[in-house]
């Protein structure tokens, strides 16, 4: 699987409006932009058949050192953004769901084959 980075999306919109990319790559930004400052604002953005991004409160927490569980300190409240799927994006990724569960079952069983192949290379490597 892989990334969509912002320059593959602009990228991919230049191609599709047959704008500069330059000029896309603006527009992207702006729009990244005006998201993060109504974040910022602790305003909500809805962007339809996506999804709605919305600004929350955690809770204060405990939190322990894994090295020193004995010693504990309070993790404070801090504002955080939540992002809710909207109902297309909702089903699409679910139809996904069916295909990467059979996917990873698969995976799984070539990543052991991997590695009980490596497995005799190492210790042949270890006995040299």
């Amino acid at each position: 699987m892989g990334t969509l980075t912002k320059r593959d999306l602009v990228v991919q919109i230049s191609n599709e409006t047959h704008l500069p990319q330059a000029q896309v790559h603006q527009v992207v930004q702006l729009t990244l932009d005006s998201i993060t400052d109504a974040l910022a604002r602790s305003e909500n953005v809805e962007l339809r058949n996506f999804g709605v991004l919305e600004v929350r409160l955690t809770k204060p927490r405990v939190g322990r050192n894994p090295n020193k569980p004995e010693s504990s300190f309070t993790i404070p409240a801090r504002a955080t953004v939540k992002f809710k799927p909207g109902k297309i994006m909702r089903e699409r990724v679910l139809k996904l769901s069916a295909a990467m569960k059979k996917n990873a079952g698969s995976k799984e069983k070539v990543v052991a084959k991997e590695v009980a192949k490596e497995a005799p290379k190492a210790k042949a490597a270890k006995k040299k």
